[in-house]
């Protein structure tokens, strides 16, 4: 009697990943049934044409996203087709959102794609680390502009909290920290090897009183800095070719802040420059630093005392926050979770014409 096939390790090691995220996602929707419900309120009382006009604004973010990561690939000498990054980087969003990873979680995604498609996993990983680097560094020069706001109208003075100030400098600690892997790794990969070592042996030390056993080990942590170095050793003759990711990371953030001053006219509420920009750029902030996906809990409650600091009533406030995460969460969700199982679709049938038609 014929015995049918097992499947393979990697294919059980795939299901189990994929069935994993969805999981993920169902507790993500599942924890934000009432978000959910208090945006669909949210969502009647503003005006349909600026709405959707926000709505346009985020569609154009998902694109200005896949042209940034196409600049990234093209960075390492890797080129990719702009409709395969578009799946490629809504699905990233997506493991992003349900996962608390402070934006590079998702790397998991680009590095998956390279393998399946031929290409080099340690290339595709610079291209995740190099995208958060550029995502914090315009995202800081926004909080900037947020805090001149806020010292302009003395409202630090007048009882701010310490949170946007520890918050900035976390984001600014894990730039740098990002920056530095990729520095020594650039100028040697042994050395960024032992650094990595190093700190696995010291998490270990840390964490074996609590778990009994080894968690990093030392070997996998050089290995990987050996990917790391291999990667970003590409960069050494595209340094020209730096800037213009730069200029799509910051293009993102100006649609966004279009995206909530259509939201704010939606509303009809009254604004400035200084409260969008510092509201954008708090709210941002906030979704990276925080300990939940997506910022669950922690956005929803500050933005709008953010905006109120910032003069907008908090009734107004908590309106803006409700549509503005329906917009730059939830239907990066859908969209994501969508790309998330067309790429396992196409990852299961591995055929090469179907892989490089995307």
């Amino acid at each position: 009697m014929a015995m049918e096939p097992r499947p393979s390790p990697k294919l059980s090691v795939r299901k189990a990943l994929v069935w994993i995220a969805l999981l993920m996602a169902g507790v993500f929707i599942f924890i934000s049934i009432k978000e959910l419900q208090n945006i669909a309120n949210a969502l009647r009382s503003g005006n349909w044409l600026f709405l959707i006009l926000a709505l346009a604004l985020q569609v154009l973010v998902l694109f200005n996203n896949a042209e940034t990561y196409r600049s990234l690939f093209h960075l390492v000498g890797i080129k990719e087709s702009w409709r395969h990054l578009l799946l490629v980087s809504t699905a990233y969003t997506f493991v992003n959102l349900i996962a608390p990873s402070g934006g590079v979680g998702g790397v998991a995604v680009f590095v998956d794609s390279a393998k399946q498609r031929g290409q080099s996993p340690a290339r595709a990983m610079v291209v995740g680390i190099l995208y958060a680097i550029y995502e914090y560094i315009s995202l800081l020069f926004i909080v900037f502009l947020g805090f001149v706001t806020l010292f302009r109208r003395k409202v630090i003075t007048d009882g701010m909290t310490g949170g946007e100030i520890t918050a900035a400098v976390l984001l600014l600690a894990a730039t740098i920290g990002f920056g530095l892997i990729l520095y020594i790794g650039y100028r040697s990969s042994e050395r960024l090897g032992n650094l990595l070592a190093r700190l696995a042996g010291w998490v270990n030390r840390i964490l074996f009183r609590f778990v009994h056993k080894e968690l990093w080990n030392p070997e996998n942590a050089r290995s990987l800095a050996m990917e790391i170095g291999e990667g970003v050793s590409t960069i050494r003759d595209s340094k020209i070719r730096l800037i213009r990711p730069m200029v799509f990371a910051l293009a993102n953030k100006l649609i966004l802040i279009g995206l909530l001053i259509s939201i704010f006219m939606a509303l009809n509420v009254p604004f400035s420059a200084g409260t969008v920009v510092a509201g954008y750029g708090f709210c941002q902030l906030f979704f990276y630093v925080s300990p939940t996906p997506a910022g669950i809990g922690v956005v929803e409650t500050l933005f709008p005392v953010i905006l109120n600091m910032l003069t907008v009533p908090l009734a107004a406030g908590l309106l803006i926050t409700l549509i503005y995460r329906a917009l730059t969460v939830w239907l990066s969700f859908g969209v994501g979770f969508w790309s998330f199982r067309k790429l396992q679709h196409i990852y299961a049938a591995p055929k090469t014409a179907e892989l490089n038609s995307i």
